[in-house]
């Protein structure tokens, strides 16, 4: 596995960790992102894994994109580097996760935001302030409105302002807040909640919501119906599962 300067990465019990570790706000600068999208490009789409999980050292999870490359000639190469981060996610098929302390702010709350699922520790602030330096949020812009109301995103984006976990929890930008004192064994606990389920019926969960959303009922059912059908009952899984639940013992998972 490679070695990171920026970064930590580690695949345990099917579960990868990408940790931010730049100094103590890790401000994402462009040697620090392509460091995450090395990262990504090695996990093969989450096939094999369970979960992918975001996490951090220091004060902060981000406080955003360095903002000393926003230049005229380093701008074309940090948002598409910044940007390939998420369309790496995007295609990631296993469930996605964030933890959050401290702030996750600008890039930093998109990088947060757009996992699947976001745990936060109980004060923790979330914002994308960008409109007070002139500029706007590219990947919440498209991204925030899938999960938040959009008269919330309008005020979160026109604003700049910043909002604590459990106002981010209640729009819909968060998962869970919990106790600062209570926060990693939380967290660990709901990872190991996730993880313990079959990683190729987690894929295919995800895929019947991802391929759902948006559609008319009727539209999004069959096509939900199709995965079910032609996918899903089609892996060892489903079936190690149904006969576990019958003969009243623990499944068995093969992830297959």
């Amino acid at each position: 596995m490679a070695e990171y300067k920026n970064i930590g990465f580690e695949e345990k019990d099917k579960v990868a960790y990408i940790t931010l570790k730049r100094e103590d706000l890790n401000i994402l600068n462009i040697e620090m992102m392509e460091e995450i999208n090395s990262a990504l490009e090695s996990l093969d789409e989450g096939k094999k894994l369970r979960a992918l999980v975001f996490k951090a050292e220091g004060k902060a999870f981000s406080a955003g994109v360095d903002v000393s490359e926003h230049t005229a000639e380093l701008v074309n190469k940090m948002i598409d580097t910044f940007h390939k981060m998420f369309r790496h996610l995007d295609k990631m098929e296993c469930p996605t996760v964030a933890l959050v302390h401290g702030a996750a702010l600008g890039g930093g709350c998109e990088l947060a935001c757009f996992c699947d699922m976001v745990l936060a520790g109980a004060g923790v602030k979330f914002g994308q302030p960008e409109i007070k330096v002139g500029v706007f949020p590219p990947v919440a812009a498209p991204a925030f409105p899938q999960s938040t109301a959009l008269k919330k995103v309008y005020e979160l984006l026109l604003t700049g302002d910043v909002i604590k976990a459990e106002e981010a929890m209640a729009v819909g930008l968060v998962n869970q807040v919990y106790p600062r004192e209570e926060f990693e064994k939380s967290c660990e606990e709901f990872i190991y909640r996730l993880a313990s389920n079959s990683g190729a019926i987690l894929r295919l969960t995800k895929k019947a919501i991802r391929e759902s959303l948006g559609k008319p009922f009727a539209e999004g059912l069959a096509k939900s119906e199709e995965i079910y059908l032609k996918e899903m009952m089609a892996t060892k899984d489903a079936h190690e599962g149904l006969a576990a639940f019958m003969e009243k013992r623990q499944a068995k998972w093969s992830d297959e």
